[in-house]
């Protein structure tokens, strides 16, 4: 079963010394799911560590602004999906990327500037130490989601999604929905992720394989920031993405109680 725990903050000098030199990590890739990004990439861009971050890919989903044009101009690989394939699918191609890149682990930051690019240093301290193969950027811990913007809609139905996930998944997460992560290698490398969904169930999917092929869990509280360029599903976008993690749930229980089969949990 998985675990979850909640660390302090490292410093950027710490893990770039200690913590890196026990792991024999090396590659820290940052991947960018953009789309319509082009007014937040800069400044998403800007805050990252690039002391710490090896490299950074933006994979563009058919933006209909110039994501492309920005993020051609800064030091980054640059690709650029010829029709949108949805959100899951731009994850797809970011982490099988930055695999192909040699990442030893693979952060996903939305290049809204929504999630606070400044957090890398923590968010992946848990994998550098061999305390988790995953860990979540929460907007939960310290209570800042509403102060940062969350719509009340959003809210009530993250903490409801939340709860049933954790009771079905035998979990003790503050949050299940943030789109700031860390995986490791080995992680990406067991999981079928690219068996799951085109769609922004996506995230609920891997961590359900997550919890079922055993891998460890961390979370770190994240600030939220809610504006108008900020990217962010609409309301009925928002029920669709809570039927799709009730339904990843439903297939998590019926393969692990012999039920039924899933290709999502068939190694």
């Amino acid at each position: 079963m998985s675990t979850s725990t909640q660390l302090p903050p490292f410093t950027s000098e710490f893990i770039t010394t200690e913590a890196s030199k026990k792991s024999g990590i090396t590659k820290v890739i940052v991947t960018m799911p953009a789309y319509n990004a082009a007014k937040t990439l800069i400044k998403t861009f800007d805050e990252i560590d690039k002391d710490l971050v090896t490299e950074i890919i933006l994979v563009d989903d058919c933006s209909k602004d110039d994501t492309v044009a920005v993020a051609s101009t800064l030091p980054i690989k640059v690709i650029r999906h010829p029709h949108n394939v949805g959100y899951g699918g731009n994850q797809k191609t970011c982490y099988a990327e930055a695999l192909r890149d040699g990442a030893d682990i693979v952060i996903m930051l939305h290049p809204d500037y929504q999630y606070d690019p400044r957090k890398i240093p923590e968010i992946i301290a848990p994998i550098l130490n061999g305390e988790a193969d995953i860990v979540l950027g929460s907007r939960f811990l310290g209570g800042g989601a509403l102060k940062g913007g969350m719509p009340m809609y959003k809210y009530i139905a993250n903490r409801f999604l939340t709860t049933t996930q954790n009771v079905v998944l035998g979990t003790d997460l503050s949050e299940f929905h943030t789109g700031y992560r860390a995986y490791s290698r080995k992680f990406l490398e067991t999981v079928p992720f690219l068996r799951n969904s085109l769609a922004f169930v996506f995230d609920a999917e891997i961590l359900c394989q997550a919890v079922f092929f055993g891998f460890k869990i961390a979370e770190i509280g994240v600030e939220t920031r809610y504006f108008p360029e900020a990217s962010s599903i609409n309301f009925w976008n928002s029920v669709k993405y809570g039927l799709g993690v009730l339904s990843a749930l439903g297939k998590f229980a019926g393969v692990k109680t012999g039920l039924m089969k899933s290709d999502l949990f068939r190694p």
